[in-house]
């Protein structure tokens, strides 16, 4: 059992991934969707502490200002990677989610790329390239939960 960080920026696949690993029957929570924010960028740091201190085999995905705080309660942080002109694709024919189909929003992602992906890099315990198969992705994702 292990708890696992997928993140990236917008449009790397965290979304699609977590839908694979909910579909093998894991226990998976998108931070952007159920409130796990108290405001803009950053996580309910109770609600958080509270789901990793009771569950040990969960993927947890999101990518916050504050999530570095919780680096130490994960076994794995996984960052989950595309070249810009892919995460620009991505995010402009989505229909699950909005963000990126504004001209403000792609300057925005073309800036976190350059500054937060970085940061994103360093804490990392493993990368791995979104735009391989999400099949692929889930089989490295789901043996991480079972290896402890």
């Amino acid at each position: 059992m292990a708890r696992v960080l997928v993140t990236g920026m917008s449009g790397a696949g965290k979304s699609t991934l977590l839908e694979a690993l909910r579909h093998r029957g894991h226990h998976t929570v998108d931070t952007d969707l159920d409130g796990w924010e108290s405001s803009p960028g950053q996580w309910d740091e109770p609600r958080m502490a509270g789901l990793l201190a009771t569950e040990h085999d969960v993927v947890v995905s999101g990518t916050v200002e504050n999530q570095g705080l919780f680096y130490d309660r994960f076994e794995h942080v996984v960052l989950l990677t595309a070249p810009l002109d892919v995460l620009l694709a991505r995010v402009a024919t989505r229909t699950t989610n909005p963000y990126g189909r504004t001209p403000a929003d792609r300057a925005e992602i073309r800036e976190y790329v350059r500054t937060v992906e970085p940061l994103l890099r360093q804490g990392a315990t493993l990368v791995l390239d979104g735009r391989q198969p999400v099949g692929e992705l889930a089989d490295i994702v789901g043996a991480m939960l079972t290896e402890h």
